[in-house]
C-alpha cells in the first residue's frame, strides 16, 4: 500500500509518500479502506519531535481518517466489512481506576494514534475496535475524516471541564484553526455569547459565519483591551486558550471574576508566567483538557453528522502532496481543515 511516512524527525523535507507494507488487522483490530483525513497541529509536532516521545521509524503520522472497513480481527462483533467508520485517535487501558470510572481520557496509559503509535495517513490502517466510530452513509468524507479529534476536544473542554451555561460570555482564541472553528460552533449552539479572535478578514468572517457575535483581529488590536471595550470591563466567563505563551497573559485579563480558563494545548509555548496574582485575587480557574472519552465522542459526533455542526474543509490535497498540507497549518493559511486523500481515490 501507499502511506505518509518519515524515517526522521526533522522539516518537511523529510515526509514521504510511498509503499509500506499493508497491515494485518490483529485480535480487536479493524482494518480501514482509508477514504479521507484530517491534519492537526499535532502532526506537526510529532514530525519535528517532541521531547520524550519515541515513535518506531519510519512513522505514519495522522490522527484523522474515515473509510470502509475491509475486515475486522478476532473479537470484533461491532463492526463488519462494508461498515462506514471514522477514528477517534485517544487509546485508553479500560483498566485502571479512571478507565473504569468513565474518565478514558484521564487514562494513566492514555496516548494516541498518530503521535505515540503510527498514524492513519494511508491507503490502510488496522485501528483498535474501541477507537472507531460508525459514520451513517450519507456523510461525505472530508467530513467524517476531518471531524473527529478537533470536535471531540472542543466538546470535552467546553461542555465537560468548563461546563459552560446559555448566556454565558465564551472567548474563543486561534478560531480559524480545527480546534477553534468547532469550540466557537459549540459555544453558539449552547446558547453563549462567542468572542473569537483571528488573524485576517476572511478569517473573522468565517468564524462569524460559525457563530461567533463579536470577532477582534488579534494582530491589528489587543484582544484583552478588546474583551474590555466589548464587556464593559467585565471580561468573559471563559476563555478557550490552545496557544499558550503568547496569549496567556492577555487570556487572564480577558476573564470575569470567578471565570474559568480551558486550555489543549500550548503552540506558542508551554511556560508562559503563572499570573497567580490574579488568579487567587479574581478567583479565576485554569481548567486542562485533553481528547474525550467515548462517550463524549459519540454526543458531539451525532451533532457533527445530522449537520448541526460542520468542519470546515479549507482543502483537499492527495497525500502525495502531505508536505504542502504540513506548510498550510504551519503557515496558517486559510480557515478550517486540511484534509488529505489517497491518491488512488482522487
Amino acid at each position: 500500500m501507499k502511506a505518509v511516512q518519515f524515517a526522521d524527525h526533522g522539516d518537511r523535507d523529510v515526509i514521504e509518500y510511498g509503499e509500506f507494507p499493508e497491515p494485518d488487522p490483529d485480535r480487536g483490530e479493524v482494518l480501514v479502506d482509508v477514504k479521507a483525513g484530517a491534519l492537526n497541529h499535532l502532526d506537526i509536532w510529532t514530525r519535528r519531535g517532541m521531547p520524550g516521545i519515541d515513535v518506531e521509524m519510519p512513522h505514519i503520522p495522522g490522527s484523522d481518517a474515515a473509510g470502509v472497513v475491509e475486515a475486522v480481527g478476532e473479537g470484533v462483533t461491532r463492526f463488519e466489512p462494508g461498515d462506514h467508520v471514522a477514528v477517534s485517535a485517544g487509546v485508553s487501558c479500560g483498566n485502571c481506576e479512571f478507565c473504569r470510572n468513565g474518565e478514558e481520557s484521564l487514562c494513566v496509559s492514555f496516548h494516541i494514534i498518530g503521535e505515540h503509535v503510527r498514524g492513519v495517513h494511508a491507503e490502510k490502517a488496522s485501528v483498535p475496535a474501541e477507537n472507531l466510530v460508525p459514520v451513517p452513509d450519507g456523510v461525505d468524507w472530508e467530513v467524517a475524516g476531518s471531524a473527529s479529534l478537533v470536535f471531540q476536544t472542543a466538546w470535552r473542554m467546553l461542555q465537560t471541564r468548563a461546563d459552560i451555561e446559555a448566556g454565558e460570555k465564551v472567548l474563543v482564541l486561534g478560531a480559524s484553526g480545527g480546534v477553534g472553528h468547532a469550540a466557537v460552533q459549540i459555544a453558539d449552539h449552547a446558547g453563549c455569547e462567542v468572542f473569537a479572535t483571528a488573524s485576517t478578514e476572511e478569517k473573522l468572517a468565517h468564524a462569524e459565519d460559525c457563530g461567533a457575535d463579536h470577532v477582534i483581529d488579534y494582530e491589528a488590536n489587543d484582544f484583552a483591551d478588546e474583551i474590555a471595550a466589548l464587556t464593559g470591563k467585565r471580561g468573559v466567563d471563559v476563555v478557550v486558550d490552545h496557544v499558550g505563551e503568547a496569549t496567556y497573559p492577555n487570556s487572564l485579563k480577558s476573564m470575569a471574576k470567578g471565570g474559568r480558563l480551558v486550555t489543549c494545548g500550548a503552540t506558542t509555548g508551554p511556560n508562559p508566567g503563572a499570573g497567580l496574582n490574579r488568579i487567587f485575587w479574581n478567583q479565576l480557574s485554569v481548567i486542562g483538557s485533553t481528547m474525550a472519552t467515548p462517550g463524549e465522542v459519540d454526543d458531539v459526533l451525532e451533532l457533527v453528522w445530522d449537520g448541526t455542526f460542520e468542519p470546515r474543509v479549507r482543502e483537499v490535497l492527495p497525500m502525495s502532496e502531505a508536505a504542502r498540507a504540513h506548510e498550510m497549518i504551519e503557515n496558517r493559511e486559510g480557515f478550517g481543515k486540511v484534509v488529505v486523500r489517497p491518491d488512488s481515490e482522487l
